[in-house]
């Protein structure tokens, strides 16, 4: 069932099909605003919306559930749940590329989509969740929503322009 806050409804999907653009420009964004999420800059919507269709498969299956924010037709939010597939982790998944366009940030939009990821989590049967960030990025948003923080590893990821940056990994364990 979608969440909505003032005119943003937040909403499972499972294909990317005709979000391609729509998403591509959201991801492209993030890179330009300067987020670490696995890509470098200059990362142009076409490259962008190529990443999303290279993961469709695995929304298609189930293997990574994804949602997406939408205000009206546009797509300002999204984020991923990857299930762990193991057969002794059947109980954890990754929550992965939290995304809120720049123009829409300060909006609650982030503590919808986690909201709704964690609703999904619970129904999936997955009571622990686990994600990582840029250090000292959006992680006190993780802390403020009952996330623990594990600990850091210095120089783990780049950022768009290619700098090295510490990365945090946290955990929120979920209630069946």
């Amino acid at each position: 069932m979608p969440s909505t806050a003032n005119e943003i409804v937040v909403e499972q999907v499972r294909s990317v099909g005709d979000l391609t653009e729509g998403l591509g420009a959201l991801l492209a964004d993030a890179v330009e605003s300067g987020a670490s999420v696995g890509f470098l800059a200059p990362f142009p919507t076409r490259e962008a919306a190529a990443w999303w269709q290279s993961i469709s498969t695995d929304i298609e299956t189930g293997a990574v559930i994804l949602l997406v924010a939408r205000d009206g037709d546009r797509i300002v939010g999204t984020v991923q749940l990857r299930l762990a597939p193991l057969p002794n982790a059947q109980h954890r998944a990754e929550v992965a590329k939290l995304l809120v366009h720049c123009d829409v940030r300060r909006r609650g939009i982030a503590r919808m989509l986690l909201a709704a990821v964690e609703r999904i989590a619970r129904r999936e049967g997955r009571t622990l969740l686990v994600l990582d960030t840029i250090s000292g990025s959006e992680a006190d948003l993780y802390r403020k929503l009952g996330w623990t923080a594990v600990g850091s590893v210095p120089n783990y990821a780049a950022m768009p322009d290619g700098a090295l940056a510490a990365t945090t990994y946290f955990y929120r364990e979920l209630s069946r």
